[in-house]
């Protein structure tokens, strides 16, 4: 391995436990945006059907057969959100149900 690589390895090393121990800058925080997500298996996982899935997180029925069909694919600021329900369902909840 080149000592460029490993310095670049290790640099990202470093703000991860940054990251993690809460002394980094929120802003300079790098967001990762999915180039595929699976739709299905994070509705399967919450065992919902298309409808419900749709229903609960606002997505229109047809764009989460859709995606599932592999007719289209999210756009990113929906596999933003995708991972989001993906990683913090209950978070996700909270925030859009109204009481």
């Amino acid at each position: 391995m080149s000592k460029k690589a490993f310095d670049k390895i290790a640099g990202g090393l470093e703000e991860a436990i940054e990251i993690a121990e809460g002394r980094a800058n929120p802003s300079t925080y790098r967001v990762h945006v999915p180039a595929d997500i699976d739709v299905k298996a994070i509705r399967k996982k919450l065992g919902l059907t298309q409808a419900e899935f749709a229903a609960r997180f606002g997505f229109s029925p047809g764009a989460v057969r859709d995606w599932e069909q592999g007719r289209n694919r999210p756009e990113q600021s929906n596999r933003v959100f995708l991972t989001v329900i993906d990683k913090e369902p209950a978070a996700v909840l909270r925030a859009l149900v109204v009481a």
